[in-house]
């Protein structure tokens, strides 16, 4: 619990200092991931509609990891940015709703390595939102601003093992969010009243668990293909709240493939195997 409460205090600072130069230590070494990926998506904002919408869903993500100096060099940086678009319909086919949504996160994971091949990684996490549903039906009140910022819980389990020589490296992730702050209209408010009326009420509200239950949970496997590290993932994002007597949730189920690359940050040396004892991932 001490190592998690430090981390939380190290979050703003590393936000303003990543890094300090050392050509030597192991913070050098970074992995970066492109993921692509589609599936399935079911949305809800009674703002909009008192109606379920749902359809597909197509999405990119884009992770860097690479070890810190924090804690004696036992803390990783995560970085994850996700962006996801959405065309969907509700069950009595009379109305269609497009979602876009982006994500950022920026997280310490404090690294438990249990032996060579298995690593627990626990830590606070920034995680920012923002985006759009748009209801093509609709005349008044036709769109919904999405944005909320927490800060969230992170815990990973990454495991290197083999199949006969064949090298894997499987990892399973969960981001909760602990506490937060959301906009959003009152009950029966429209957009023109609060932005150009300035009839305001209780547009930021305070977010935590009680009313603002979610959960994103991404599971890859890495493997090689000749020279080319790939991924393949699954990614299961729910959320969803309830503030000022309005409900809404998106949740996803999207399967992703992409590539993994391993750097070195110094010139002329940008593609150099990641050795494990140094490797955040």
């Amino acid at each position: 619990m001490k190592k998690i409460l430090l981390l939380l205090l190290f979050l703003p600072l590393s936000l303003l200092s990543q890094a300090q130069e050392d050509s030597l230590q192991a913070n050098r070494y970074v992995m970066r991931a492109t993921l692509y990926g589609a599936g399935f998506t079911n949305i809800l904002d009674t703002y909009l509609s008192p109606m379920e919408y749902t359809g597909p869903e197509i999405r990119i993500l884009r992770e860097s990891m690479r070890m810190t100096k924090l804690m004696n060099g036992n803390v990783s940086v995560q970085s994850l940015f996700q962006a996801h678009l959405s065309l969907t319909e509700n069950k009595a086919e009379t109305s269609n709703e497009m979602a876009g949504m982006v994500n950022w996160n920026y997280a310490l994971h404090y690294q438990f390595r249990l032996t060579e091949n298995l690593k627990i990684l626990a830590g606070p996490m920034l995680d920012l939102n923002g985006g759009f549903i748009y209801n093509m039906r609709n005349s008044n009140n036709p769109a919904q601003a999405k944005a909320y910022v927490n800060l969230a819980a992170s815990g990973m389990v990454i495991y290197r093992f083999h199949i006969g020589n064949y090298p894997l490296i499987a990892r399973y992730q969960a981001n909760l969010p602990v506490m937060g702050v959301m906009f959003s209209p009152e009950y029966g408010q429209s957009y023109y009243e609060i932005f150009s009326l300035k009839n305001g009420g209780k547009n930021v509200l305070f977010t935590s668990l009680h009313n603002q239950p979610s959960l994103r949970q991404l599971v890859t496997l890495d493997f090689p293909i000749r020279s080319v590290n790939m991924r393949f993932g699954y990614l299961c994002d729910i959320q969803q709240a309830k503030v000022n007597n309005l409900k809404s949730h998106i949740w996803s189920h999207a399967f992703m493939i992409g590539f993994v690359k391993n750097f070195y940050l110094l010139k002329g040396k940008n593609k150099v195997a990641m050795p494990g004892r140094v490797s955040p991932y």
